[in-house]
């Protein structure tokens, strides 16, 4: 495996360690692609299950009237936006579980290599499913506004606008850029950050979940813009993650597009005003 030097960093030239024995490989990919594909089953037969719409003039409204919100009706929300969470940024958090499993069968032993990549794992989607209390909640206020549609999609242009900019400006600020570096070279993150157990590999998830959020979170709001029930625009920012996290360049991928996003959004306001 090699490395190279970055700004003082330690950056892999490889997604996967060459030291990742296959049979670890094969159990992190296989646990990952399956909760993956429960995911987006469940986000299938949630889009299906969406009111109705009809054609009023030229609006789209709902046949069955939104009802208020009810104690049950955000929690059923939560578990909508942490299962979708899941199918959206665990299969960009790959590389950092496979560098994980690799480091940990060389520092523990080949017995004890699949448990603390489980709770490594499992301690980044636990971030994850914080953030969806905090986007549930954000729902619920928009919703009260009279900000979303039955679809989940904003009603305000100016409030669209403000989305795309705030994205698009996000990408280019120093807070992003350092969390996106920890993404880009997960296995520095791992080796100078280490803690042994299984209760260490779960704080070392939390703390890539985290980084992950940090450089992710106003990203997330343009799922307001285009639709939180819109599986194929659910896709296009899942993807558009991980090229970031992941692909050649990809950071300057990431900040071509905020470029793209801020001149959007600049476009939507205008004309709203």
């Amino acid at each position: 495996m090699s490395f190279t030097h970055e700004g003082g960093r330690i950056i892999s030239q490889t997604l996967i360690p060459e030291s990742t024995p296959n049979w670890d490989r094969l159990i992190v990919l296989s646990g990952i692609a399956g909760a993956v594909v429960i995911a987006w089953v469940y986000l299938v037969i949630e889009a299906v299950e969406v009111p109705a719409m009809k054609m009023v003039g030229n609006h789209v409204v709902a046949i069955t009237r939104m009802k208020p919100w009810t104690a049950v009706h955000f929690l059923l929300m939560f578990v909508m936006w942490s299962v979708m969470m899941v199918g959206m940024m665990l299969p960009s958090a790959t590389p950092a579980v496979l560098g994980f499993a690799g480091v940990s069968r060389r520092r523990q032993g080949q017995d004890q290599a699949f448990a603390p990549a489980t709770a490594f794992a499992l301690g980044y989607v636990t971030v994850w499913t914080a953030f969806s209390v905090i986007a549930t909640f954000l729902q619920w206020r928009l919703r009260s506004a009279a900000l979303l549609s039955p679809m989940m999609v904003s009603t305000s242009p100016l409030l669209g606008g403000v989305l795309l900019v705030a994205a698009g400006v996000y990408q280019w600020t120093p807070t992003h850029r350092h969390a996106l570096e920890r993404l880009r070279s997960p296995l520095d993150s791992i080796v100078t950050r280490w803690r042994e157990g299984t209760g260490g590999a779960f704080v070392m998830g939390l703390e890539n979940g985290a980084s992950c959020v940090a450089s992710c979170w106003v990203v997330m709001g343009l799922l307001f813009v285009g639709g939180v029930m819109n599986l194929l625009w659910v896709a296009a920012i899942a993807i558009f993650v991980l090229i970031e996290k992941a692909a050649p360049h990809g950071d300057l991928v990431g900040r071509i597009c905020g470029v793209v996003l801020l001149f959007k959004g600049a476009f939507v306001i205008f004309h709203f005003f």
